[in-house]
């Protein structure tokens, strides 16, 4: 397999892994921008964020030149705000709901202005809360993800001590190791959680993975009540024949490498077939190209129509040159010397509808083959079953089950996030925690 670094110069690898949003250029722009929204009553933008923030709030806030209050807006209602701007899929969510779709107009920059408000208030380190008094009680969080720092921060504004205890060296989670690089960069990943934890009573204890050097036994000893937002981590696998062949990598992997190494340290193939369609799909096959491969095809069992990632991040994948092969399911993977070099699929065909409303992909008993030098596996991420059983949590498969107040089948432990739903939005993990927490404090509140 080729390494990347032989390839790009520095310059290069600079664009090509630059902002893909970037931010507005000035403050006129963004006034202008602002001063499109109709302020609607009744907001289907706002009503279309799962943190429902208040969006013709905070961009009116911005037309008066109110930063601090716009951000603060945005802020009590997804902290991870910031981070947010750059990688929500706000044309199914809040940009999708504009009116002025309706009216078949550009749909106001919601995510753009959103940044505008936040990045002045992580970058000036504007302090827009306070804390409560301290109200005594202590309260642990596994896992410094969107859900455990939201968590947190609703806790701690409240007065409560909350230390977060994280299995790797840096904060973010999600945020930090799994999202692509052009998307949002490791340094603002970093100063976001920093921006977070300086409202104080949040400690974070890195190298710290529950399971391993943690227990909830532990913890319900130490503490009045945790929250567990673990997330979803481990790849789900083909199970094909010579999946086990080098140069055959689990996408989570290889964007992990990219956010923990730096990106010419990454290797890739000159010609590499990614599995999968999700937005984790999309994220690794982009990447793979800007590394510098010359060919990648991304390979999914069932049609365009549906695709789990939006068409906004498919066209990404396009413009960078990726190619589809639509109703195709990988079979074998075979290989010379230990290495892989091709990738057997089969044709499909849509058969019945499934439980969930989509027709079932069908083997045709027709095979065709890709020359590649990588697979990168993008199927999917499974939960943490053998953890969540090990510490006796009730789950469905790895995933941890809860009742409407977000608590678990121990007493006091409480959880969110994807450790629940098994992998959505980060705005949809950042609500997770909002409402553990309220749950948490209505727990302590009672006891």
């Amino acid at each position: 397999m080729a390494i990347a670094n032989n390839r790009l110069t520095t310059e290069q690898y600079q664009q090509n892994f630059s902002d893909i949003h970037p931010p507005f250029v000035n403050k006129s722009a963004a006034l202008v921008e602002a001063n499109r929204c109709l302020f609607c009553y009744d907001a289907p933008c706002t009503k279309s964020c799962p943190t429902g923030i208040n969006v013709p709030k905070f961009i009116k806030q911005i037309t008066t030149d109110n930063i601090k209050g716009s951000a603060h807006t945005i802020f009590i209602s997804n902290i991870f705000g910031g981070g947010c701007s750059r990688v929500c899929p706000v044309e199914k969510l809040c940009e999708g709901s504009c009116v002025y779709n309706l009216l078949e107009e550009e749909p106001i920059a919601i995510a753009k202005l959103q940044r505008y408000a936040t990045d002045k208030a992580i970058e000036d380190k504007w302090k827009l809360f306070d804390r409560k008094p301290s109200n005594g009680k202590k309260v642990a969080v596994i896992g410094a993800g969107p859900a455990g720092l939201s968590c947190a921060h609703v806790l701690s504004r409240e007065g409560t001590e909350v230390t977060v205890f994280e299995k790797e060296s840096k904060g973010g989670g999600l945020m930090t190791y799994g999202i692509a690089a052009y998307k949002v960069t490791p340094q603002f990943c970093e100063e976001e959680v920093e921006y977070i934890t300086s409202l104080g009573g949040i400690e974070i204890k890195y190298g710290q993975e529950l399971g391993k050097n943690i227990s909830l036994m532990d913890l319900q000893r130490d503490f009045d009540a945790v929250y567990l937002g673990i997330g979803v981590g481990v790849a789900r696998q083909l199970d094909i024949p010579g999946e086990d062949l080098e140069g055959v990598v689990d996408a989570i992997r290889f964007i992990y490498d990219i956010r923990t190494k730096g990106y010419p340290a990454v290797t890739v193939g000159d010609k590499v077939a990614v599995i999968g369609m999700g937005m984790t799909a999309i994220d690794a096959a982009t990447q793979a190209k800007r590394l510098g491969a010359k060919e990648v095809t991304l390979v999914y069992r069932r049609t365009e129509a549906e695709k789990p990632c939006t068409n906004v991040e498919l066209d990404i994948a396009k413009l960078d040159g990726c190619e589809v092969i639509w109703l195709a399911a990988p079979k074998e993977v075979k290989g010379e010397n230990g290495k892989v070099t091709q990738l057997v699929c089969s044709r499909m065909q849509l058969g019945e509808l499934d439980t969930n409303g989509r027709r079932s992909p069908v083997n045709t008993g027709e095979t065709f083959t890709l020359e590649v030098d990588m697979v990168i596996k993008a199927a999917g991420q499974v939960a943490f079953e053998t953890l969540v059983s090990g510490e006796l949590l009730q789950n469905n498969k790895g995933k941890i089950l809860i009742d409407t107040n977000g608590a678990t089948n121990i007493k006091g432990v409480y959880a969110g996030g994807d450790a629940v739903n098994g992998g959505k939005e980060v705005v949809d993990a950042v609500q997770a925690g909002k409402d553990g927490a309220k749950a948490i404090l209505s727990y302590l509140e009672n006891r």
